[in-house]
């Protein structure tokens, strides 16, 4: 008979054993990323352009579940650079996030910067991105997360294909960034499939090139689709082709057939495309959505590749036309088809997350309203003082969440550092304001009277916004509920936005204004879908739910980069839990510091 000193040893026996046996098969996943300026060329232009390793898009990142991720950033540009992992949870790893001045001081040019991390939990498409000023447009790359046995909830594809959908900026975007608080247009040259533009495009009449990729007759391939873009959400189509929508956000999804995708800046979609068409030619299309009018209008962005069969016959058989056959895509300002394709997405969770569903299901413990939109503030430092309003040259737009737009105002040090240092009894202040729980005004939020940014508009009194660092903090394991309602507020365009260190449930959406008395009863707390991307609808809301269990100072932003960069962003801060496993380490040695930071 075992006694209990035995029976324990024997269970720390096998509990080492089971953790050397975990690393083993675990890896290090370890890149050099050299961020550099260069020169490239397209649309008769050479641009000047900031890019890693010379590419754009940047390297692919590829993992196992479970494996290390150690990435060295050598910074050669002239500018300070941050490397945001985008869906990756960050168990414990709050340091690596990579959200400049959230969690670190930028990478000062001539310095470098480590960043290490575990890809645990998590399997599908993820993608990483600069995280300062615009320069994501060309700092951008594919982060895969395949999973640890080998095989996926669905049949295996016999090939993985990533897809980014980016755009082609020639203009300094550093420069752009600033054009966006000073409310000045900055509109892309063009959009590009895995940085080429595609033949929609010419320079003095020789087109540009397009993405082709080449496949076999009966072939399952897994389309790893990623919206880098700045500016748009986009439609994606393959002439003659469906699609079987198995993942969003590196979680599966329950099998969704489709033949448009519909993909906003920041989210990364699975899909599986089956090379069951006649083995000829045919065009993929990315097209950018815009709001209609009375929204102001900027031009279509499209992208156009090319899928090709392997042995195509044009001229042998007649089977296949001269030319590629084109998909007839939805209108540019057709926002319902984007609206029924994500509210058809339903979750397929692993066993793993059934107890985060149970717990969103079973309470809430904070509740969130937060209206999405613009207003102005005065110039001159005057942001809540009297100034014309309406479109004058005495006020500046900025987006804001419940009427307060995010800025922040100390550069000497990041909220997380500022967090860890009070936690540990070193004074570093840094002024930072609670995010209101609701807005401070009720009005209709969706009225389309509000857009026209005029004098003596319907919007002008409601235009008041002020400047603050805010922040919103949640004990650990709290279940936290936010209803993000889009507004018409000088605009009505959808917001895609993110959580940064959490998946949230997406559990329902809507048009025009949210009811609780009438919408929490059309929540989907069955099979939701979980993501850390939520497309808000234009003039519409989405409520999501989430488990806040992973601490540190955590960013939530839009992902339109217009968005973000006038102020439309909080910060989401989780307590340290009771356990060392549940309690955030500090720093590591070679964080980099604020000290003479360029712009």
């Amino acid at each position: 008979m075992m006694t209990l000193p035995m029976a324990a040893a024997t269970a720390f026996f096998f509990l080492a054993l089971l953790v050397a046996v975990s690393t083993v098969l675990a890896a290090i996943v370890e890149h050099t990323f050299v961020v550099r300026q260069m020169h490239m060329q397209h649309l008769c232009k050479d641009t000047l352009v900031t890019v890693v390793n010379g590419q754009f898009p940047g390297p692919a990142v590829e993992a196992t579940e479970g494996d290390t991720v150690v990435v060295h950033v050598i910074n050669q540009s002239p500018y300070g650079i941050t490397i945001h992992w985008h869906g990756v949870k960050q168990r414990l790893t709050c340091w690596a996030d990579g959200a400049g001045m959230i969690t670190q001081c930028p990478i000062q040019p001539n310095t470098a910067f480590t960043y290490r991390f575990t890809v645990a939990g998590q399997e599908g498409t993820l993608w990483w991105h600069a995280h300062v000023a615009s320069l994501r447009a060309t700092l951008h790359g594919i982060l895969i997360i395949r999973p640890k046995s080998g095989s996926y909830p669905f049949q295996k594809p016999h090939m993985d294909v990533p897809i980014i959908i980016g755009e082609w900026w020639q203009k300094d975007l550093t420069e752009v960034e600033k054009g966006y608080l000073n409310s000045n247009d900055n509109d892309p040259a063009a959009a590009a499939i895995n940085g080429k533009l595609g033949d929609l495009y010419n320079c003095s009449g020789v087109v540009e090139n397009s993405y082709v990729l080449e496949v076999e007759r009966g072939k399952t391939y897994m389309l790893r689709l990623v919206n880098a873009a700045l500016f748009s959400e986009y439609y994606y189509k393959v002439a003659g082709h469906r699609f079987t929508v198995v993942g969003v956000d590196a979680n599966y999804v329950k099998p969704y057939d489709t033949d448009v995708l519909a993909i906003a800046p920041g989210e990364t979609m699975d899909v599986l495309m089956v090379a069951d068409a006649p083995p000829c030619r045919y065009n993929m299309v990315a097209l950018s959505i815009q709001a209609p009018a009375p929204d102001p209008q900027i031009q279509t962005f499209v992208s156009r590749g090319l899928v090709r069969y392997k042995n195509v016959a044009v001229n042998r058989t007649r089977v296949c036309s001269e030319q590629a056959l084109t998909p007839k895509m939805p209108d540019r300002h057709d926002t319902a088809t984007t609206f029924f394709f994500h509210g058809n997405l339903t979750g397929s969770l692993p066993p793993g997350h059934q107890s985060l569903l149970r717990q969103v299901r079973d309470r809430v413990d904070e509740r969130l309203f937060i209206t999405l939109g613009q207003g102005s503030i005065c110039k001159g430092g005057n942001q809540e003082g009297s100034c014309k309003r309406g479109g004058s040259n005495e006020s500046m737009l900025v987006a804001y969440m419940n009427n307060v737009s995010f800025h922040l105002s100390e550069k000497t040090v990041s909220l997380l550092e500022a967090r860890w240092h009070r936690r540990n009894t070193t004074t570093i202040n840094v002024t930072v304001e609670e995010l209101p729980g609701r807005p401070a005004r009720v009005f209709n939020f969706t009225d389309l009277a509000l857009i026209p940014l005029i004098p003596g508009g319907k919007g002008e009194e409601l235009e008041p916004t002020r400047k603050a660092t805010t922040v919103r903090r949640f004990a650990h394991n709290a279940t936290v509920e936010v209803v993000f309602q889009s507004t018409a507020a000088l605009q009505s365009d959808s917001n895609p936005m993110h959580v940064h260190g959490h998946d949230f449930f997406v559990l329902a959406q809507g048009k025009g204004n949210y009811d609780a008395a009438r919408d929490v009863g059309r929540y989907n707390l069955v099979d939701p879908p979980m993501k850390n991307t939520v497309q808000v609808p234009r003039l519409g809301w989405a409520a999501i739910r989430f488990v806040a269990d992973n601490p540190g100072m955590w960013f939530m932003h839009c992902h339109f980069e217009y968005h973000i960069a006038t102020g439309m962003a909080t910060v989401f801060q989780v307590d340290d839990g009771p356990t060392l496993d549940t309690t955030l380490p500090p720093p590591p040695l070679d964080l980099p510091k604020c000290s003479h930071i360029k712009e």
